[in-house]
Order: structure tokens, then C-alpha cells, then sequence
């Protein structure tokens, strides 16, 4: 079994308990620091960002964009440091100048590298051009199919929110598929908000005929323009690649559930940038939730539990992108394989979150050989066992779709791969030739188990909110 890599769900050790009691402490420390900056608000100077919807009075600030705070990013990335008093002359300088440069970006968000469109002044990877655009819309239109929805948790299902928020939105497509599922829900009045640094989205309400909202703002400017619990539903979709799974989006997410109301749902997707290959295993047990098994023989996916078995990549191309890949974002402190490491992110908040749940599914980007062997029984959910290499066409083209995104991403991420790979444009320009090829031509037999593994995780906000929590432990 040399090779073996499992997926697994981090248990609860003695060391992951000790990592909680220090996260609480730490949220603590950073509540009750809070709270003293707020008590001083009256004697200081400050600009409060808008978390209102009505327009300003003429002269004043944009509209919509009432109590504005204003927080000056250090040069690190992700990292915010919140500046809402001013106590001299230089420290007011540069919170102006600190705000001019901001509006700018917001103002021109926009430059060209490397012959594609990306956002100046910020570290994310990605382009924000057409391509990448269909590229993600692609992805957001696989992750709803493997799903069966657009939302997993089984709360939202039973309970509609009135209000839900996309992070990061892009294009905003995920929020108008989102309001045709709880259409098709019979629930017509929810209302969607997208928040993104690049002003992507077109006008849903009057496209998609959803109730709909864009606000632009760079989401590692802490706080986010919004009231505290404003949002039933808050989505995080595919951000692994603009802030960490370390400090930065720890301090990220408690500024999400600032935003999110008691009761509401916390729902993140992602999906890994490393591929690996899925074994031969036996059908998993019955499922609390058999639906989740229906859709996965349906669309001929593999649902992950622990103990599922994989394996490195078997396809040169894919060991190589793999290896380039992990060294690209190791250097920016991002994770190449996020879904291993969100569901322990949401476990260390157990005094503000509650019925965490997790469901990951592995999306072969081929036919696999233990599929279609006639010589050995598949080892397959007995709904979906039929003749040996079997797969209906809807079945082969999702795989496929998986398989475009995946290398439609190592285009997008050209500069750095090939950076960090030594190649030269012509080298680079071979390889990638010669990548095409053979992964795009079955009877070349490039792809054996590779998969596309994707991941949606949820989890409900307890009463009372951070406030209460962290004041309950300064008082402790």
C-alpha cells in the first residue's frame, strides 16, 4: 500500500483541543479590544464604512455607503489591521492617503500581464478575463450538479433565507442558480447580495429576475461593509486562493460571522488544486443522507469518507503541474489542498458555530480501468452497476467538464507554473502541447484515476454572537 494517501477528517486530539482553548482566548483578547476602541469612538477621529442601503445626502459619501470606517491594509498579504482611531496628524495623513489609493483601485481595478486582464495591487493569482470568467462559471455550474443543489445544507432547504450574501461573487452566477433552486423551492423572496473587488457581475435583477445587489469591496479590508447579522445565508465559494487558511482567514471569518444573524448558515465550497487518483474501494455504508448517494450514481461520482483510498497522480503532465503547482502556492502561504483543512477550520469554533456538516466528492476526469474491466467485478454502488465501461453521455460529458476546468486553471496559472517550473515560453509552449494531447485523447489512456476532488461544508450560528462569547470570556 506504499503511496496510500487517505482522506480523513481531523479528529479530535489532544492537540487539536488545546488549539481551540487557545483560539477562544485569543477571540477573547480581540473582542474585549474591540469593545475599548468602541467606548472611545465618541472622543476620536474615524470613518465608518457604509452598512446601510439608503443613498447619502448630496455632498456626502458614495451612495449606500453611510457610516464608513476606514482600515488600513499592511503591506502583508491578507492581513488587515483595523485603524479606527487617529490620535495625530501623520496617523489622519495616511488614513487619507490609505483611502484615496483604495478608492482608486476600486475606481480602476484593472492591468494587463502576460496578455490577460488581473487586478492590480492584490496577490490573487488568477486572471479576471472572459475566460477565467467561463472557467469559474464552469466550475460553480459542476459543483450544483455533483451536489444536486446549490446549497447543501439541509437547513436552507427546510428554512429559506430572506437575505444571502456572495463572497467573492465574480460573475455572480452562483447566487442566480442559487434563486432558481429556492425557486424551484417555492421560495421566491429571497434577496442576493454579491461582494467582489472586480465589478464582474452584470445586473441580475434585470438579467436573472432575482433580487439582486453588487457592492465592490476588497474583502481583506476588515470590517465588511455590512450591519452585524444582517445575512441569513452567507456563501464562501472558491477562496482559497485569495486568503489562507491561517490568521488572515481566521480574522476573515470572524468578521463573516459578525455579518451572518443568529440561526443563520455559514456554507463554504472549494475545491483542491492538487489532483490525486481514486482507487478500486467498496461501496460506502448507508448514509444519514441517501440522497447524497442517489445523485453521486446518478452523476457517477464518488462520494469521500474516510478511509477512501488514493494515490498520486499517475500521469506525468498531472505529476508535474502537481509538483509546480504546490511550489507556486506554497510560496504565496496558499493551500494547495484546502479541502483537507476547511472542516477543522469551523470545528475550532464551538462557542459560535454548531451542526457543522461536510460532504466531499471525488469527480473522476476519465473513465476509469476498474470500471470498465470486465475481468473484475466493479466494486460500485450496486444503483449504478450496469455493463462493464458503461456511462450514459451525461455522464462522460460532466467528466469532461471536470477535466476542462482543471486545465483551463494550469492555463490560468501559466506565469507562476511556468516560473517555477524553469521553463522558457517555447519549453513551456511543448509541454503544454503535449499536455493537451494526451489527456484529451481517451484511447491514449493518459488519464487512470485521476480526480477532481470537491468540497462543501455548512454550519449554523449559535445565539448570542461573537460579542456575547468574547464577553463572556473576558469576564471568566
Amino acid at each position: 500500500m506504499d503511496g496510500l494517501v487517505y482522506a480523513y477528517y481531523v479528529p479530535k486530539s489532544s492537540e487539536q483541543q488545546r488549539f481551540i482553548q487557545e483560539r477562544r482566548s485569543e477571540l477573547a483578547e480581540q473582542r474585549k479590544q474591540v469593545k475599548e476602541a468602541k467606548l472611545s469612538r465618541d472622543s476620536t477621529e474615524y470613518i465608518e464604512r457604509s452598512v446601510s442601503d439608503q443613498k447619502t445626502k448630496p455632498g456626502g459619501a458614495d451612495e449606500g455607503h453611510q457610516h464608513q470606517r476606514d482600515d488600513t491594509a499592511t503591506s502583508s498579504y491578507g492581513v488587515m489591521e483595523a485603524a479606527r482611531t487617529r490620535t495625530s496628524s501623520s496617523s489622519g495623513a495616511s488614513s487619507t492617503h490609505s483611502l484615496h489609493a483604495y478608492q482608486a483601485l476600486l475606481s480602476n481595478p484593472y492591468e494587463l500581464r502576460h496578455g490577460r486582464r488581473y487586478l492590480r495591487e492584490v496577490p490573487y493569482p488568477l486572471p479576471c478575463d472572459l475566460p477565467e470568467i467561463q472557467r469559474q462559471n464552469l466550475r460553480t455550474l459542476l459543483f450544483c450538479k455533483v451536489f444536486g443543489r446549490a446549497v447543501c445544507s439541509p437547513k436552507v432547504a427546510k428554512e429559506a433565507p430572506r437575505k444571502v450574501l456572495e463572497v467573492g461573487c465574480g460573475s455572480g452566477y452562483w447566487s442566480a442558480s442559487c434563486h432558481e433552486y429556492f425557486c424551484s423551492l417555492g421560495h421566491k423572496k429571497a434577496s442576493f447580495t454579491g461582494l467582489d473587488l472586480a465589478p464582474l457581475a452584470p445586473d441580475w435583477s434585470k438579467q436573472g429576475g432575482l433580487d439582486w445587489k453588487f457592492v465592490q469591496h476588497d474583502i481583506r479590508r476588515i470590517p465588511l461593509p455590512f450591519d452585524d447579522g444582517e445575512f441569513d445565508l452567507v456563501m464562501l465559494k472558491d477562496l482559497s486562493l485569495v486568503l489562507t487558511l491561517g490568521g488572515p482567514f481566521q480574522t476573515f471569518l470572524d468578521e463573516v460571522l459578525r455579518i451572518l444573524g443568529e440561526g443563520g448558515t455559514l456554507e463554504i465550497w472549494d475545491s483542491d488544486h492538487m489532483l490525486r487518483s481514486l482507487l478500486p474501494h467498496p461501496p460506502p455504508p448507508p448514509s444519514k443522507r441517501p440522497l447524497d448517494q442517489d445523485i453521486a450514481d446518478q452523476t457517477a461520482t464518488f462520494l469521500i469518507a474516510p478511509g477512501t483510498p488514493f494515490a498520486p497522480a499517475q500521469s506525468k503532465y498531472l505529476q508535474q503541474a502537481n509538483t509546480w503547482m504546490q511550489e507556486a502556492l506554497d510560496r504565496r502561504q496558499l493551500p494547495p489542498s484546502p479541502c483537507a483543512r476547511i472542516a477543522q477550520v469551523l470545528y475550532q469554533e464551538p462557542e459560535l458555530l454548531e451542526n457543522v456538516g461536510v460532504r466531499r466528492v471525488a469527480v473522476p476526469l476519465g473513465e476509469l480501468r476498474w470500471e470498465r474491466e470486465s475481468g473484475t467485478e466493479p466494486l460500485l454502488s450496486p444503483k449504478r452497476k450496469g455493463k462493464a465501461g458503461e456511462l450514459t453521455t451525461e455522464q462522460y460529458e460532466l467528466r469532461q467538464t471536470a477535466l476542462m476546468t482543471v486545465l483551463q486553471k494550469i492555463e490560468s496559472l501559466e506565469p507562476l507554473l511556468k516560473d517555477v517550473s524553469g521553463k522558457n515560453s517555447e519549453e513551456w509552449s511543448h509541454w503544454w502541447a503535449s499536455m493537451m494531447s494526451a489527456l484529451l485523447d481517451p484511447s491514449r489512456g493518459a488519464i487512470t484515476g485521476e480526480c477532481l476532488e470537491m468540497g462543501a461544508w455548512w454550519a449554523t450560528k449559535l445565539g448570542g454572537g461573537i460579542e456575547a462569547v468574547a464577553t463572556a470570556r473576558c469576564q471568566d
